[in-house]
This record gives structure tokens, C-alpha cells and sequence, in this order.
């Protein structure tokens, strides 16, 4: 008897009436199993032991309770540091974000001179470390020793120094210099540079004057990176920390991060109580969610298509003071702060001129011949050109799943990237301790570059990925069409399509990436041993101990020094990819 019939009537019956799941549910799945699992499983599992109110909560017998949330919300500081944070981030926001919106149009929608030598040097102002520009303005501003404050007190009607960098406006004044504005124009001016510019011809041609013309054309087409660029530094709040700490700790200045450190600094540590605060930054994403959500999806946003056509505005004279105001806030920027990190760290004591000896070159002397500092700085490269390498590509494939398919489960994708980025830092790196310590067989991890680069790629996917969603938005559907009518399949079309047209965006995220690596201590500091410290690290701790903050000094002019001489070879090469408009 042939049963190949009955076996081709049964599997007929069986599927006849049910819809077989397309290959891309599987992929989809895939996507959130790893990548949720990835980003949200070290928190979760800080999160069960949250509710372990032993004295030991990751050894012993574990005794489960809600005492530590009690102790939490009745912390003293819990409401200040909210408001502190808060605080911070208004301020910082008010002043960088229209200016560094204004900067980006100049910069990228008209003619001005030395208009990419502009671009560049916001670059390398982002290039220098957070960590480096505040111990620059430390250098300058210290209300006692700093340079600024004692050439002050040399004119005959000063008494005491203006100066004071240790309080509220001082660290305003740091965030909004470290990277408040640079990092807000290199993220928008790609935006602004991939607008067709015959849709700013129309407005012109009707009569609008250039400026009228921006607020009416080029503003509303932007709006959706601007917004993306302000819930970005929302989340961002919780994440700042070497700024905070240094310049918060000694006057019992705390925001929502440093809060946390000095709860886990306890002996012992109050990792409970620390897990409970961080999950309240989770609430903001309820509304960041769908605000963003709501912006990209409710109207069109592209600006490149088959017909694009690149332009700029000529605003004639005026181009040369937009120039020149510019470089004066690039001497604020850089300038001013590395030139007091400079000078201070060939000081004998920073600050003092009135010793025998007043410039020395012991500091660096003392660095160069320490091999801690030589292992520190090859770990640092190694961490961040992996870094700079391994993640556009994965937050790109990412982006174009949430932009360009309409898979199941994108929102679900969407909600996990936006989320982890409410995770600080510093307990994605104590979530990974605990994985790595508590999970048999990944104990060797610990310790280890590959450990250091699984959270520094978490600390950069919400905002990686956002930013090429914003590319990719940007992009008309057409010229993928147009490859696949070609012949092309999906990785030949990404290959010679996608990345070519994306590839500022990529180079951008490399860079960025690269420096968040190099420059990261919260996020990297419980993970990192001995043979694993980084140079921000080991800055950080010469700081901290203050015996020898000079030397804090030229290990993070070295940290700059180096980032800065790797970014110029790849800005050079990236300058001639992607759009351009000459």
C-alpha cells in the first residue's frame, strides 16, 4: 500500500484553516529574546534581590521582605536629589539645546567660512573627556587655588575670587561645557545636512526672509531629532556621574546618581536600597515612550528621496560674524579648560605661584614610568575601538527592523531599547557583577575587556539606535524599492544602499561610542580589575584620594590626547562619505 497519499492528505489537513508563522516572527522573537534578555536580565535579577533584606544580600541565607523599600523612600535625601537632578537637567537643557540647535543650522543649511573646520572642532570638543574638562574647570575655577580665581585676586579692588565651581551654576556650567552643546550639534547637524533644499527655496520664493524661512520651514521638518535629542538628555540625567561627584561631593551637593554610589559605598553596601531608587527612573519612560512615538509616526519626516537636492543659504555678511561667535564658544568649549589642565599639571602644587619651584615635569614623569598606567592604556584603545566597531552595526540592524519592516513585536523592540536607557550606569554594571558571579560558568568573565564592552554597548544602545532611526526616517522608500527591482537582495541592498547613505550617522556612532567607552568610569568600575582598569578610572581615583591631583591631570590629558589623535583619521575619511553638499 503506497502511503505517500495519506501522509500528503494528513499534512494538507493539518494545515488546512491555520497560518503558518513567517520566517520574520521567528526573527522578531529572536530579536527580543536576545536582546531583552541581554539589557533586562542583570536588572530584573537586581531587582528580586531588591526585596532581600539580609545584611549580605548575595550570600547567605536570604531573608525576603520590603524593608528595603521602606528605608528607601524614607532616605532624607530621596526627594533632593530628585529635585537636584531635575535641576540640573532644566538648566543645562535651557541653555544647550537652542543653542546648539542654532549652531547646527548655520553650520549645515548655510554658507559661512571655515564652516567644517567649525563642525570638526565640535567633534573634538566632544572628543575630550567629561572627565578631563571638569578637572580643566576645577583647575580654572576652584574658589581657592584656581587659576582664574588667583589672577582675580592680583587687581588691586579684588579681595576674593568670583569664581566658584563647586556649587550649583559651577556644575551647570560643566555639563553645559563638557558636552552639553557639542554632543547636541554633532547629533543634529547630520539632521539638518539631509534636507532637501528646494523645500527652503519654496519658502523664499513666497517672500519669507532666511530666518522666517528656518522657523517655518526647517524647524517643523526637525522636529522630530530635536525631540529625540531632548528625551535623550532627559534620560542622560541619570546617567551623568564624574561631574556630579566631583564637584556635588564636597559641598553635599547629591543628584539621583551619586545618591546611589554613596548608598553603595556603605559597609556594607546598601545594594537594596540603591536597586529601589534606580527603578523610579523607569517611570519617565512612560511618557517619553509615546511622546516619541507619537512624533515620528503621526506625520512624514523624510527629507532625502530620489529627487533630493542638496543647497545652502548665503547669508553673506552675516557669515562671518555666525563664524566668529562660534569659535569664541569653541575656545569656552575646549580651549580654555584643556589649557588649565595643561599648565596645572606642570605645577608643583596647582594654583600656587609663590614656591621656589613652580613648574615641574615630576607629574609626568611619575606617570610614564608607572606600568600600571601603560596596562591601563592599552585596555582603554582595546575597549574602545571594540566598541566603535561592534556597535553601529548592531544598533543599525536594530534600527532598520523598528523603521524600515513591519515585523511584530517593533513596538515591544522599541519599548526594551528606550527603557534600558533609564538604567545608570553603575547598576548595569553591578547587574553583570551579579550575573557573572551568580551564573556557573560565566564567573570568568569577570574581570575581562569582553565584560566591560557588554555594558558599555547597554550604556549606548537607546540613544545608537534612536539615532539611526532617525536616519533611516530621513530616507524615501524609493531607493530601497529600486534596488530590489534591480535584482538586489536585502544584504546587497543594505551593503550598497543603506550604509553608503547612512554612513555619516555610522561614523558618527563610532566616534561616539568610541569616546563613551574610553571615557566611561560609572558604568565599568565594578566590573573592572586590576588588570582591566581604564585610564578614567585610575584618573578618577588619583582625584578622589587628592594626595596628587596633578597627576589626575596628565593621565587625562593623555586620555584626550589619545582619543582625539584616532578620531581625526576616521572624521577625515568620514567627511567624504554620505551626503554632501558640494
Amino acid at each position: 500500500m503506497n502511503s505517500r497519499p495519506i501522509r500528503t492528505r494528513l499534512r494538507t489537513l493539518s494545515t488546512k484553516g491555520l497560518v503558518r508563522p513567517q520566517k520574520s516572527t521567528f526573527i522578531m522573537a529572536g530579536v527580543l529574546l536576545a536582546v531583552g534578555g541581554y539589557l533586562f536580565y542583570p536588572v530584573m535579577l537586581l531587582f528580586v534581590f531588591s526585596f532581600n533584606t539580609a545584611p549580605e544580600v548575595f550570600i547567605g541565607t536570604r531573608e525576603w521582605g520590603l524593608g528595603n523599600w521602606r528605608a528607601a523612600f524614607d532616605h532624607p535625601l530621596l526627594v533632593r536629589s530628585l529635585f537636584n537632578s531635575v535641576l540640573i537637567w532644566f538648566f543645562t537643557v535651557i541653555i544647550s539645546l537652542p543653542v546648539a540647535t542654532g549652531i547646527a543650522w548655520i553650520l549645515a543649511r548655510t554658507r559661512i567660512p571655515f564652516s567644517e573646520s567649525l563642525e570638526f572642532m565640535f567633534w573634538i570638543s566632544y572628543m575630550v573627556p567629561s572627565l578631563a574638562t571638569t578637572l580643566g574647570w576645577i583647575t580654572l575655577l576652584d574658589p581657592s587655588l584656581g587659576l582664574f580665581n588667583t589672577a582675580a585676586r592680583w587687581l588691586p579692588f579684588v579681595d576674593e575670587g568670583p569664581f566658584n565651581i563647586f556649587s550649583v551654576a559651577g556644575i551647570v556650567w560643566a555639563n553645559v561645557m563638557a558636552n552639553g552643546i557639542s554632543v547636541k550639534v554633532m547629533l543634529l547637524t547630520p539632521f539638518f545636512r539631509n534636507m532637501d533644499a528646494s523645500l527652503e527655496e519654496a519658502g523664499r520664493v513666497s517672500g519669507a526672509s532666511n530666518v522666517a524661512t528656518m522657523w517655518r520651514i526647517t524647524i517643523p521638518l526637525m522636529i522630530a531629532p530635536i525631540t529625540l535629542i531632548f528625551a535623550l538628555q532627559l534620560l542622560r540625567v541619570f546617567q551623568s556621574f564624574e561631574t556630579e561627584l566631583l564637584l556635588g561631593m564636597p559641598f553635599g551637593f547629591f543628584v539621583y546618581s551619586t545618591m546611589i554610589y554613596d548608598l553603595l559605598r556603605f559597609e556594607p553596601p546598601r545594594y537594596g536600597q540603591a536597586i529601589v531608587l534606580a527603578s523610579l527612573t523607569m517611570l519617565i519612560i512612560v511618557f517619553l515612550i509615546p511622546l516619541q512615538r507619537w512624533i515620528l509616526e503621526r506625520r512624514r519626516y523624510t527629507t532625502i528621496t530620489a529627487g533630493f537636492r542638496p543647497g545652502l543659504i548665503n547669508i553673506g555678511r552675516w557669515g562671518y560674524l555666525a563664524s566668529g561667535a562660534i569659535w569664541a564658544l569653541i575656545v569656552l568649549l575646549t580651549l580654555a579648560p584643556v589649557a588649565g589642565l595643561v599648565l596645572g599639571s606642570f605645577m608643583a602644587r596647582s594654583g600656587f605661584f609663590h614656591l621656589n619651584k613652580v613648574f615641574v615635569i615630576s607629574h609626568w614623569q611619575l606617570v610614564f614610568n608607572d606600568p600600571v598606567f601603560i596596562q591601563a592604556t592599552v585596555v582603554t584603545l582595546t575597549l574602545g575601538v571594540m566598541a566603535a566597531f561592534f556597535s553601529p552595526l548592531l544598533f543599525s540592524l536594530l534600527a532598520y527592523i523598528l523603521v524600515r519592516t513591519r515585523w511584530r513585536g517593533r513596538v515591544v523592540l522599541d519599548m526594551v531599547i528606550w527603557s534600558s536607557g533609564a538604567i545608570p550606569g553603575i547598576l548595569s554594571g553591578l547587574g553583570l557583577l551579579v550575573v557573572f558571579l551568580g551564573t556557573p560558568g560565566l564567573s570568568i568573565m569577570f574581570g575581562t575587556i569582553w565584560a566591560l564592552l557588554l555594558v558599555v554597548i547597554i550604556s549606548g544602545n537607546t540613544t545608537g539606535v534612536n539615532i539611526t532611526k532617525g536616519a533611516f526616517v530621513q530616507i524615501g522608500h524609493e531607493m530601497e524599492d529600486a534596488a530590489r527591482i534591480a535584482g538586489a537582495g536585502w544584504t546587497r541592498t543594505y551593503v550598497r544602499i543603506w550604509i553608503p547613505l547612512i554612513m555619516r550617522t555610522l561614523i558618527l556612532l563610532a566616534v561616539l561610542n568610541f569616546t563613551s567607552a574610553v571615557g566611561a568610569t560609572s558604568s565599568i568600575i565594578l566590573l573592572a580589575s586590576r588588570d582591566t582598569r581604564t585610564l578614567s578610572i585610575l584618573a578618577l581615583e588619583f582625584r578622589m584620594a587628592g594626595a596628587n591631583p596633578e597627576v589626575a591631570s596628565v593621565i587625562a590629558i593623555i586620555l584626550m590626547v589619545l582619543t582625539v589623535g584616532l578620531v581625526i583619521p576616521v572624521r577625515a575619511w568620514g567627511s567624504r562619505a554620505g551626503v554632501r553638499h558640494n
